[in-house]
């Protein structure tokens, strides 16, 4: 199929002002511009969990899948090890992965799995009205946290350098163009990519007088060099008033988990003698 209509006849219900809709026009931009370059998007997969994120599943026209509340990853992860050439984007919330869903990421990208994670990072459980989450500063006031949280945020992209990730980015929803190259060379690289995008709650959270003034693009700095990832990536830790850079402060080229795990179909012939030779041992 050739020059679909990306965007949905769905009634969206994303408030006013809200980062997805960036996110989503991203991705539509990019998505058509695949489609240009040749690539069929019924090739492509996008697998979302729970939350005001999710929605971005009904909202775009092409093959997608709603996982349980924390379990996107591993979705998505399945979809790609089931079909290898399938192109998988995972969108996903700070609630979703980086809580209920953290142990599924971290082996996602200690895997190495071919596919791209899209976190929609507003600090803030929207979808159920204003609980904190893993990224909300310290002392956020909340539903849920009336007095202030009492915890620091940790931060996800030190975590993912961690734990394997071979493309690590940052973005941030009022800085569309820079999103867009970023998640474009996320969904393009062959490996686990990660971009943590800063995504404006604006009913909930509305940050963007906290980051318009403070975010920079990254300029001069190597992405091939871990050291220099570990260095750029402490610069802001979620909670401080400093500089916030945006762009891709890490990638390599590794062996992908789909490659590796890749065999050879199983025949009609060789399931059928599998079957007998079960069937015998059990008489």
């Amino acid at each position: 199929m050739t020059g679909r209509q990306l965007i949905t006849d769905t009634q969206n219900t994303w408030c006013p002002g809200c980062g997805n809709f960036s996110l989503q026009h991203t991705l539509k931009n990019i998505l058509a511009g695949l489609e240009q370059e040749g690539k069929s998007l019924d090739d492509v997969v996008l697998v979302s969990g729970i939350g005001c994120h999710a929605k971005i599943a009904d909202y775009l026209n092409i093959n997608s899948f709603y996982a349980l509340h924390g379990r996107a990853v591993p979705v998505a992860t399945g979809i790609k090890l089931a079909n290898p050439e399938l192109t998988v984007i995972c969108c996903s919330g700070d609630g979703d992965s980086y809580a209920e869903g953290l142990d599924h990421l971290i082996f996602a990208a200690k895997r190495n799995i071919d596919m791209t994670v899209i976190i929609h990072n507003n600090r803030v459980y929207g979808l159920t009205t204003g609980q904190y989450t893993p990224t909300s500063p310290l002392g956020f006031r909340g539903k849920s946290t009336p007095m202030g949280t009492v915890e620091y945020p940790f931060n996800p992209l030190e975590l993912m350098l961690a734990s394997g990730a071979t493309y690590i980015a940052r973005g941030y929803t009022k800085k569309m163009d820079l999103l867009r190259t970023l998640i474009h060379d996320g969904i393009v690289h062959k490996g686990f990519a990660f971009i943590d995008v800063l995504q404006i709650c604006a009913t909930f959270f509305p940050l963007t007088d906290y980051y318009t003034p403070r975010v920079y693009e990254l300029k001069d700095h190597d992405p091939a060099s871990f050291d220099a990832a570990c260095a750029k990536v402490k610069e802001w830790d979620y909670n401080s008033d400093a500089p916030i850079g945006l762009g891709a402060f890490y990638q390599r080229t590794l062996p992908t988990f789909d490659t590796r795990m890749a065999v050879k179909p199983v025949s009609d012939e060789e399931r059928s003698r599998a079957v007998k030779m079960f069937l015998l041992s059990r008489s």
